[in-house]
């Protein structure tokens, strides 16, 4: 069973699209290490529980608290205009004038609880459970680098018996003191997922689908292969410089184990 992927072909040039398609079966054949990023890869988090509403709470609750902060001169800053949690968290974290620094690590804190709340009802990836234990048995180790808390991702992969495949090795979101918040494109979590698992960067392969993960990989010196389950996906990783991108992860499945019953 051969890769396809998504621009190998109707592109005018059969021959870039046939070696593209050469590449990814060699980076995913020869990798002995595979990070996913979590939500996209191996779920869709916020399927039930939306990205808006979670966004929405955060911003409601703690909106009052700025204000109360900024006192009657009312001189709070102003959230930005986004229905993503994650670039509110990192707006908090990086404008005293939204909120004071603790009330930012309880921001944190109130995002861990939500990100909990949804991966317990968070749908599964096509193809992502069936992946990971194709690596497992095929003596690959698996790894996550993610920008959610490592608390959501292990209650996630709990619930679909997935955990002993990446014990110990699910790198999360890091709030610790006054250290700042490194999310993607920061390598940070990358770098703690590879080191979890001893392999090489030349040996590893990451799974992604924003444009944050190829810079993120990048850094790290990792392999990627992109995820996109539509047009703007595809868009956006390759306008980020992916040059490896598939529209199924049964893609990828079928070049580790061409005989999986899919």
């Amino acid at each position: 069973m051969r890769l396809t992927t998504h621009g190998a072909q109707g592109d005018g040039d059969s021959g870039r699209g046939t070696a593209m398609v050469a590449a990814v079966e060699h980076a995913i054949d020869s990798a002995r290490c595979v990070i996913f990023d979590f939500d996209g890869p191996l779920c869709h988090l916020f399927a039930r529980r939306t990205a808006a509403s979670v966004a929405g709470r955060l911003r409601e609750t703690y909106t009052d608290r700025a204000e109360g902060a900024a006192g009657s001169e009312g001189s709070a800053g102003k959230w930005p205009d986004t229905n993503d949690p994650l670039r509110l968290l990192t707006a908090a974290f990086a404008d005293s004038t939204l909120l004071p620094p603790e009330s930012a690590r309880q921001m944190e804190r109130s995002l861990v609880a939500e990100e909990i709340a949804a991966a317990e009802v968070a749908f599964p990836t096509g193809y992502a459970d069936a992946l990971v234990r194709t690596l497992c048995a095929t003596g690959r180790t698996v790894a996550v680098a993610t920008d959610n808390s490592a608390e959501a991702v292990e209650r996630y992969l709990a619930g679909r018996t997935l955990l002993e495949a990446f014990a110990g090795r699910v790198s999360g979101r890091v709030c610790d003191g006054a250290a700042p918040l490194r999310l993607k494109p920061d390598p940070d979590c990358v770098l703690r997922a590879l080191e979890t698992t001893g392999a090489e960067a030349a040996d590893t392969v990451m799974i992604g689908d924003s444009a944050r993960d190829v810079t993120a990989a990048r850094a790290a010196g990792v392999g990627f292969v992109g995820y996109a389950r539509n047009e703007r996906k595809e868009r956006e990783l390759r306008e980020a410089g992916a040059e490896w991108v598939v529209p199924s992860l049964r893609e990828i499945l079928l070049t580790v184990d061409p005989l999986a019953h899919v």
